[in-house]
């Protein structure tokens, strides 16, 4: 049974993104992939925005190529972590847990490639530690549509709660009053949502 969050707030969060490479991105069969990469440009700018902090994984870099350009130019201080330990959850490797433990923040927002794999394996073991885990399920994608089903639907009944992009800037952001909101409505909202686009 899933427990009762607290709502996402951007003092409280850490967005953790796993494994975003082109070969990874290639081999997903369970949306369209132009959706996800520029979903998950969106939700990497408006933590950027927001100043959350934010952990990037890579697996097997040399092989299936490095973390999407665009969002480490994003994070020019942040180190992309090229996990050692060879396993599905990113948890596995000390560097990853560590970057995360480090910020200090339960809240623990992430996505990453696969869906049924790394990104599942990594939330559920980010339960398992204790933290409030958001899973940004629209930004993710996996080897069929049954195993991405499939996977958000075991992340969910072990606590992890779904979102979207949108959700999630939008909770981060809270209200129209943010000071940010401007930034957010130029760099992520109207770049990337085509309603927003037609409105500003």
């Amino acid at each position: 049974m899933s427990k009762s969050f607290s709502p996402l707030d951007a003092k409280s969060s850490v967005l953790l993104l796993i494994d975003y490479q082109p070969k990874m991105l290639y081999g997903v069969e369970s949306g369209d992939r132009t959706l996800i990469h520029n979903g998950v440009l969106a939700l990497a700018k408006g933590a950027q925005i927001l100043n959350i902090p934010t952990v990037l994984t890579t697996i097997g870099a040399k092989m299936n190529g490095p973390f999407v350009p665009e969002i480490v130019e994003m994070f020019p201080n942040t180190r992309v972590i090229d996990r050692k330990v060879p396993g599905f959850d990113a948890f596995d490797d000390p560097d990853v847990l560590g970057a995360v433990r480090q910020t200090g923040r339960k809240q623990l927002v992430l996505s990453g490639l696969w869906t049924s794999m790394c990104f599942a394996f990594t939330a559920l073991r980010g339960v398992r530690e204790g933290f409030d885990v958001f899973g940004v399920m629209d930004v993710a994608g996996s080897e069929s549509p049954v195993a991405h089903d499939t996977a958000i639907k075991r992340m969910i009944q072990a606590g992890v709660v779904p979102c979207t992009w949108m959700q999630v800037v939008s909770e981060w952001m809270n209200n129209w009053g943010n000071p940010k909101a401007g930034e957010l409505v130029k760099s992520v909202y109207s770049k990337y949502s085509g309603y927003f686009a037609q409105r500003f």
